[in-house]
């Protein structure tokens, strides 16, 4: 008879030290301290927690026309996000192994060769080794202008310990069939670190724990414009005071709140996640099993991976 386990896991909601690299690895590895000592197994950090998601913030951009104030704002940016492998991926690895938990981190990856910036999900596990990463397949909107696109290679999911890890950055969780593409892998603990602050989010992450009969752990970050650094205080002159208000969130593979949503403040959300409801889950639905019709419907994911075991 197959044993039943219970999973502890957190999800951090804060402001990351903008436009810093080593003072935002400085945040994260406080983050998976606290985590550690709140006996935490996972952890998972929103969308570009290093150096930042660059909300409000345009790059002097209009279609036809980039300006030397553009391109300095983008040095900026490029010049701390974090390249993979380097010292301070070896950094986060050490804080990793110390704390013993499984690791996901939202970055803005640059590539060593050519420069191009990515949307990363960085996973790391207890031993501190560096598993692999997600790169965002679709950026949204401007994101596109500093941002490259991904590809299957990158839709990874880890057969672990604690459960099958994977998961899509941001509005990919809109994407059916990258969604699909998840599911497939029999992804138990699904990660869905985020920028998008609207109620309507919490609908989404919902459907998803529905829909995948899975745990969802969506983490956002708590961003004040006070927050941003005095050099870009007059390009946010019209934006909010309030410029992420949070909303991270653990659900239940039946859609039950675990915990949060944490609105307006920092914190680490928590949940003790019982396994045996991932089985009650798919007592009347499973979109891989017995409601699933491959007679009907097929995807085949171009270069996706197989589950890594860890």
């Amino acid at each position: 008879m197959r044993t039943f386990k219970t999973v502890k896991v957190g999800v951090v909601q804060a402001t990351p030290a903008l436009f810093d690299l080593e003072a935002s690895i400085d945040l994260v590895v406080s983050w998976i301290e606290r985590a550690a000592q709140e006996g935490c197994q996972l952890l998972l950090f929103p969308e570009s927690f290093i150096p930042c998601y660059p909300r409000g913030l345009t790059f002097d951009a209009i279609v036809g026309r980039r300006t030397d104030k553009g391109r300095a704002m983008w040095l900026d940016y490029w010049s701390n996000s974090i390249e993979v492998p380097s010292v301070q991926v070896d950094r986060i690895s050490e804080a990793v192994k110390k704390a013993g938990i499984f690791i996901a981190l939202g970055v803005t990856e640059r590539e060593p060769l050519g420069g191009t910036l990515h949307c990363a999900l960085l996973y790391f596990g207890p031993d501190g080794t560096f598993l692999g990463k997600h790169r965002k397949l679709k950026p949204t909107g401007l994101e596109r202008y500093i941002w490259g696109e991904s590809d299957g290679s990158t839709l990874v999911s880890f057969d672990t310990e604690l459960g099958r890890i994977g998961g899509l950055i941001c509005w990919e969780n809109y994407m059916p069939l990258a969604r699909m593409a998840m599911y497939q892998k029999g992804v138990e603990l699904y990660l869905a670190p985020t920028a998008d602050a609207r109620d309507s989010w919490q609908s989404t992450m919902q459907h998803i724990a529905l829909e995948g009969r899975c745990f969802v752990l969506a983490s956002n970050q708590f961003v004040r414009k006070a927050d941003y650094p005095t050099r870009y205080q007059d390009d946010l002159a019209d934006e909010p005071d309030m410029m992420s208000r949070g909303g991270s969130v653990i659900i239940s593979p039946l859609g039950e709140i675990l915990a949060g949503p944490l609105w307006n403040q920092e914190g680490l959300l928590t949940a003790e996640l019982d396994f045996t409801t991932l089985a009650k889950s798919k007592l009347d639905f499973d979109c891989i099993g017995h409601y699933a019709r491959p007679d009907v419907f097929k995807l085949d994911v171009v270069g996706q991976p197989a589950s890594i075991k860890v």
